[in-house]
């Protein structure tokens, strides 16, 4: 008897598998779409105090060995998915600049209209033998554009994490205006920042700032080498950076403290 259940439980389960083999894949078919790329978003922005002139910079890719009949740039305003078309492509790779001033009129919307925070997405559309595939949405917002005299000078830093506040100076690489050194975070303490400056870096296109570990002061409270590392992000309109940082010594660590630099 217990041969016979086995014997019966295998043939059910060559049934069910045949039967699975047969099953139409709720996904459709896989592999024959055509996906775009977007890269190489340089600007990055639409600048809010120039919008009669300012424009984006992108580069739209195939897969390799890919062609397609019809490739189709469109744009969306805050989301509306209104699709409106930019240009046709024929050949790629292919570098595209669009200006802000195109992009609202060919979505029917007045320059003036235009505010800081609204967000532009652009998609390209490829259709292929009946097929309309589209690319990752690229968001472009509308921001200031960025520039030393914002993003250097004097700063006030407040710090209630690290309990710290005073005025800090941020000055840029003369080779490479997003990178930057900050002097005073730890001056305003007392302690004497023999190991300093602090190095960010600015994402040139998102704005987000990174911060490798660097020690600024060699003695801090009996403490040795007292060190920084975190990231944060920089507002280009008001020159505000809000920063999360780590706070270590040889001896240890405090963890993650929350500082905001807010231009003086």
């Amino acid at each position: 008897m217990k041969k016979i259940k086995i014997l019966g439980f295998i043939v059910i389960l060559m049934m069910y598998s045949i039967s699975c083999d047969e099953l139409p894949d709720p996904a459709g078919e896989r592999g024959v779409a055509v996906v775009p790329g977007i890269t190489g978003l340089n600007p990055g922005v639409f600048d809010v105090n120039d919008l009669q002139n300012s424009f984006v910079r992108f580069t739209i890719n195939l897969p390799a060995g890919t062609t397609v009949p019809e490739a189709t740039l469109v744009v969306s305003y805050n989301n509306n998915h209104a699709d409106a078309v930019i240009t046709e492509l024929t050949s790629f790779p292919a570098v595209v600049t669009v200006t802000s001033a195109d992009a609202a009129q060919k979505l029917g919307i007045a320059i003036g209209d235009i505010e800081r925070g609204d967000v532009f997405g652009f998609e390209l559309l490829i259709t292929s033998n009946g097929r309309t595939t589209r690319s990752t949405p690229l968001a472009v917002p509308v921001a200031c554009v960025y520039t030393t005299a914002m993003s250097t000078g004097s700063f006030h830093s407040v710090s209630e994490d690290w309990n710290s506040e005073g005025d800090i100076t941020i000055t840029a690489d003369p080779g490479n205006p997003y990178k930057l050194y900050v002097s005073g975070l730890e001056e305003m303490e007392g302690l004497v920042e023999d190991l300093g400056p602090l190095v960010m870096y600015v994402d040139p296109i998102t704005y987000a700032v990174n911060v490798p570990r660097k020690a600024i002061a060699s003695d801090a409270w009996g403490y040795h080498n007292i060190a920084y590392e975190g990231s944060g992000t920089f507002s280009t309109c008001d020159g505000t950076y809000v920063m999360s940082f780590e706070i270590s010594v040889d001896e240890g660590n405090w963890g993650a403290n929350a500082f905001v630099f807010t231009k003086n």
